[in-house]
């Protein structure tokens, strides 16, 4: 789907829209009161005609220097709201949290979710997985000592796949995701999987694959008409996934269910087994089945892609640039040795811990973060933007942002260093975005990070297959949901 030429379907799209519906349904009326200004717009499309739509984001920053840091996009029928730059997405996430903290109805995340779990639901039940999600991950130890040797455990057994390639080139898009999967795996389930488990590696490439397939211009046309469900047949596909990463999350919560001790619950499967028993005289509304599954498959797919995703970047980024590897293999060796690397060391390792950020800045895994909404009518900066308005905060432009970050274009660890080689924060850091639905695992992910980069860049010198220049290696961003780096082969060779 991604390789068809979109042009060549417009006429049809439109001739199709206007027979099904009344033209001036999708003529979608721009509120008479001082809304964001924007693109003209055509009949029915919208602006669908000057979107990239295998990189939408691209679009919209270009969008942004022309209109400024808020203006409108008609995505086919609806009006979009897009906010850019560090000060207006700080504004609208901090001090209008209340007024830009829903999440906007999109058709294929309300197919796939039906409003259930943590990610893509709203009002109470999302309050509620939400206190309920970060309760349950911090007793589990979310932040704490406990899950530190989840992890360390983790990076042990990938340390030991790398090893066994014995310095061959190899891709390591599966195992990475296994590998970091396997952490969040262990307070969902309870459990950790081997790396060649089919089963396992059956639900990564699910996941996987609806990743990819979100990002795309299949299910880009379907979120604008899914009217045309008919025609585009990805969200097909992207459904039948769910189908099957569904069925199994109930066939192991119903196992749990078997098996469970109330008094000794093992898993986050188990706590909310435990609380549905303790609700059923209540309501069955919030602890339902349908819930825990949207639940655990949001808290699987969120744990393992954005995290496992950026280290793929990380890892080409130290091929890319291996100058800046040996730096930070200079710091671990003088800072940690051949002890196993710990949260502690991150205080006294700056570059390194400069550098991570840098790829978290770089790789820009999220560009458009996850679609807001308005909870009721709000002016903002002398803009009116209607209740249930779907708003998109442009992360990609806060990374990017010319006005916070010398280099924004560059790889540059250098932006999270002060003169006398001291890490510094910055404010316009927001990978895991800002306010009331900013990411539920932040503190979790960026544990993972550390320990799995340095373990891994304390064992390994990375470097590209022979016959391939560092200076060759392509860092395009492959089309997906998230940012992917395009599939590539690395050598992980041994620490001498």
């Amino acid at each position: 789907m991604d390789g068809f030429d979109f042009s060549a379907i417009f006429p049809i799209l439109i001739l199709i829209l206007i027979s099904i519906l009344n033209i001036n349904t999708f003529m979608a009326k721009t509120p008479k009161r001082n809304f964001p200004p924007g693109p003209r717009t055509l009949p029915v499309i919208g602006n669908l005609h000057i979107l990239n739509l295998k990189r939408p984001y691209e679009t919209m920053l270009e969008l942004s220097q022309k209109y400024g840091s808020i203006y409108s996009i008609q995505m086919g029928p609806r009006k979009v709201v897009v906010l850019s730059g560090y000060e207006t997405v700080k504004d609208a996430l901090v001090n209008y949290g209340d007024q830009f903290g829903e999440r906007s109805q999109v058709p294929i995340f309300d197919r796939l979710f039906e409003g259930k779990g943590i990610v893509f639901s709203h009002g109470e039940t999302w309050k509620i997985m939400r206190r309920f999600s970060l309760t349950t991950l911090r007793n589990f130890g979310m932040g704490k000592r406990i899950i530190e040797d989840k992890i360390i455990e983790e990076c042990q057994h990938l340390i030991q796949n790398f090893k066994s390639q014995r310095g061959k080139p190899f891709e390591i898009k599966t195992v990475m995701n296994a590998s970091v999967a396997n952490v969040i795996v262990s307070v969902l389930l309870g459990k950790r999987f081997d790396y060649q488990d089919p089963q396992f590696l059956r639900l990564l490439t699910l996941i996987g694959e609806n990743v990819k397939l979100i990002g795309g211009p299949g299910i880009t046309l379907f979120n604008m008409f899914p009217v045309l469900g008919f025609l585009l047949q990805t969200h097909k596909t992207v459904l039948r996934n769910r189908d099957e990463l569904f069925s199994f999350i109930r066939m192991t919560f119903l196992d749990h269910r078997h098996k469970l001790d109330k008094n000794d619950p093992r898993s986050l499967i188990d706590v909310f087994l435990v609380r549905q028993q303790e609700e059923k005289d209540k309501s069955t509304e919030f602890f339902s089945d349908d819930n825990l599954v949207a639940l655990v498959a949001n808290l699987f797919v969120a744990g393992t892609e954005t995290t496992a995703t950026t280290l793929r970047w990380g890892i080409l980024l130290m091929m890319r640039y291996p100058e800046v590897q040996k730096k930070v293999c200079d710091e671990i060796t003088k800072v940690i040795g051949s002890a196993q690397p710990q949260i502690a060391h991150r205080t006294q390792m700056p570059y390194t811990d400069a550098v991570i950020h840098e790829v978290q800045r770089f790789a820009n895994i999220l560009p458009t973060g996850l679609p807001h909404a308005t909870t009721t009518n709000v002016t903002f900066k002398n803009y009116f933007i209607p209740k249930d308005t779907e708003v998109i905060i442009l992360l990609t432009s806060v990374l990017r942002d010319h006005t916070q970050w010398e280099k924004p274009d560059a790889f540059n660890p250098e932006h999270f260093l002060n003169p006398n080689g001291k890490f510094i924060k910055k404010d316009a850091f927001i990978p895991f975005s800002l306010g009331r639905r900013m990411c539920a695992g932040e503190s979790l992910a960026k544990m993972e990070l550390f320990l799995f980069f340095t373990s891994l860049m304390q064992k390994f010198t990375f470097q590209p297959p022979p016959g391939v220049s560092h200076l060759d290696l392509d860092l395009t961003a492959d089309i997906g949901f998230t940012t992917l780096p395009i599939p590539h082969k690395i050598c992980a060779l041994p620490q001498a």
